[in-house]
């Protein structure tokens, strides 16, 4: 199908339409790597849950994905989403990769031990 009626289509909602991409019925014509990153990209703009961090970055990582690319499709995003929800969406990435955030924001920042509230 060629992508002016992809896009007519979605442009005048056709559930139908659509209903099979969302189903997996009709499969997008990425890569599963690329997919796979796009999906996270999106999980991280519209501020996803914890849980689904977890599944999308696994998806990523069994796609071939590297923890290197995905940490930087939150930098590629960074400039749409902010900083406030690059902060979110890090710490939820943290928690999907199978680290302790507490460890991890314990540890110092250019050489320097962070601030605790009793030291500020």
């Amino acid at each position: 199908m060629e992508y002016t009626e992809v896009l007519r289509r979605l442009s005048i909602n056709d559930e139908h339409f659509a209903e099979h991409f969302v189903t997996g019925a009709e499969p997008v014509k990425l890569d599963q790597k690329t997919l796979a990153l796009v999906r996270l990209a999106a999980l991280v703009a519209v501020g996803g849950a914890v849980p689904s961090y977890g599944a999308e970055a696994a998806a990523a990582v069994n796609a071939g994905a590297t923890v290197a690319e995905i940490v930087e499709v939150l930098l590629g995003v960074l400039s749409i989403i902010g900083l406030p929800g690059a902060v979110a969406a890090a710490a939820a990435l943290v928690i999907a990769l199978g680290h302790n955030v507490n460890a991890v924001l314990d540890q110092p920042v250019d050489g320097k031990p962070r601030l605790v509230p009793e030291q500020a």
